[in-house]
């Protein structure tokens, strides 16, 4: 085999490689999740610590079952932004990740320039949806919502080996 063949050849299958893990990345893993019509936005309530669903229309949402932060959805509410910062519990250095292109509702990050400018408040969603995973949901003054998955701080001591704190749900 020539020296010209094998590049060429090495080539093709770095390039045909490359596609499949693009592939892989951006569409094959994810799935649309179908909106159950009651309890798909939910959020902490400041009095009693549990979660409850909120009023919500045009929801969208994407996951993936390869990772527990691949989790994005849109929605709007109807519900006010003063009365929710006053029931429900407010989530701390929340930051969205991005989403794949093709899920377009959710962009990361004029999301994150909404939280930073103050036009969006994230709230707590659900604590540990999986173990050291929050659920979490930002509220726009105009009633654009977005949910996310964080890694919480059970999560990051747990995916570093740092010991866990008596605080931390049983894994």
């Amino acid at each position: 085999m020539s020296g010209k063949a094998l590049v060429i050849a090495i080539v093709a299958v770095s390039l045909i490689f490359g596609a499949v893990v693009y592939y892989s990345q951006i569409y094959y893993y994810y799935d649309r999740v179908q909106a159950t019509g009651t309890q798909d936005v939910m959020l902490t309530n400041v009095v009693t610590g549990t979660a409850e669903p909120i009023l919500y229309d045009d929801f969208q949402a994407i996951d993936a079952s390869s990772s527990p932060i691949r989790y994005r959805a849109c929605f709007t509410t109807s519900m006010s932004l003063p009365m929710l910062t006053e029931t429900y519990e407010i989530y701390e250095n929340a930051a969205p990740r991005n989403a794949p292109g093709w899920f377009d509702c959710f962009d990361a990050d004029a999301i994150g320039a909404e939280i930073e400018g103050g036009d969006a408040v994230v709230f707590a969603g659900q604590r540990n949806i999986e173990f050291g995973i929050d659920r979490v949901v930002a509220i726009t003054g105009d009633g654009r919502g977005y949910v996310w998955h964080e890694i919480n701080e059970c999560g990051d001591k747990a995916y570093d080996g740092t010991p866990l704190g008596e605080d931390c749900p049983a894994q």
